[in-house]
């Protein structure tokens, strides 16, 4: 067994995972690749985010303005996921914009310690950059190609 083509095969795929490609020259099928897994993973995070603000699961309790800030997260992200539009995009990629500002708002929980609260921190400015590929995908998806990516 070839542990490399096994890895590579798996984890890491040009069409299916292609973000170290530009977004100039990404394809039409590797962006669909991209984006849906973007919305499956956002979808998925304000969902659980959702239902716990409701059952009072967040370390500042119930709270109803985060629940329907995680429902329309959902929602825009299966509209984003479902039309690649643009502003859409734009909705969804700036949640990590709203991760920090809870976290400065509300306080951290108070049991994370210093590295924690930096993980956190530098975690939702990757994730910010990472967004800003997303609405650049979004713009650039209707001029994209549909050839296969070489």
């Amino acid at each position: 067994m070839n542990w490399e083509s096994f890895i590579k095969r798996y984890v890491w795929d040009d069409q299916r995972t292609p973000y170290l490609v530009r977004v100039s020259k990404i394809t039409r099928r590797q962006a669909d690749y991209e984006i849906y897994l973007y919305a499956v993973f956002l979808g998925v995070l304000f969902g659980v985010i959702t239902v716990a603000a409701l059952s009072g699961g967040l370390p500042g309790g119930r709270s109803e303005a985060i629940a329907i800030y995680g429902f329309t997260v959902v929602c825009s992200t299966i509209l984003f996921g479902a039309t690649k539009h643009f502003w859409p995009a734009l909705y969804c990629s700036a949640t990590p914009l709203a991760v920090l500002f809870y976290f400065f708002a509300s306080g951290f929980p108070p049991h994370l310690g210093g590295l924690d609260r930096f993980v956190l921190i530098a975690f939702a400015l990757i994730w910010l950059r990472y967004s800003m590929r997303i609405v650049n995908l979004a713009k650039a998806y209707p001029d994209l190609t549909d050839a296969r990516y070489d």
